[in-house]
């Protein structure tokens, strides 16, 4: 399924992800999944969290950069070779995967990967033709 990401550029600094998290849980924003990824002096944190709009209104809203982009959430089976699996389809029909990051639903008990393609709805449909479902998105995004 696509669903939004948030992305905050953040300072490499003590307490800076405190400070980003801390704003989130003030507004009531649940966290699903969260990547950080860094350079000496800044950072990328990308998140999916149950209201993306709130989100990135609260974020500006207290100073930070942040932005909206749409990913796919991917199903993962829990056995050898799930996530292969779904990285080869991807790799036959020449779609790229930018990033990618993880994290596990417990309303569907399922593993979900994130990943940034290069064409959301083209991966999308291939995924689904190919026998990957995708789960309504209750409970991996919105409010349970």
């Amino acid at each position: 399924m696509i669903v939004d990401q948030i992305s905050i550029f953040i300072e490499n600094k003590v307490g800076a992800l405190a400070e980003v998290t801390g704003v989130l849980a003030d507004g009531d924003i649940d966290l699903r999944a969260l990547s950080l990824a860094d350079t000496t002096d800044f950072g990328v944190l990308r998140l999916i969290v149950n209201d993306s709009k709130r989100s990135l209104n609260l974020l500006r809203d207290t100073g930070f950069v942040a932005s909206v982009t749409q990913v796919l959430a991917v199903p993962i089976r829990d056995v050898p070779g799930g996530l292969s699996k779904v990285l080869k389809i991807l790799a036959e029909e020449k779609i790229s995967v930018e990033y990618a990051y993880a994290f596990i639903s417990r309303k569907q008990g399922n593993a979900y990967v994130i990943l940034r393609v290069e064409d959301n709805d083209r991966a999308h449909s291939l995924l689904v033709e190919r026998g990957i479902e995708a789960p309504a998105c209750g409970g991996i995004i919105e409010e349970d």
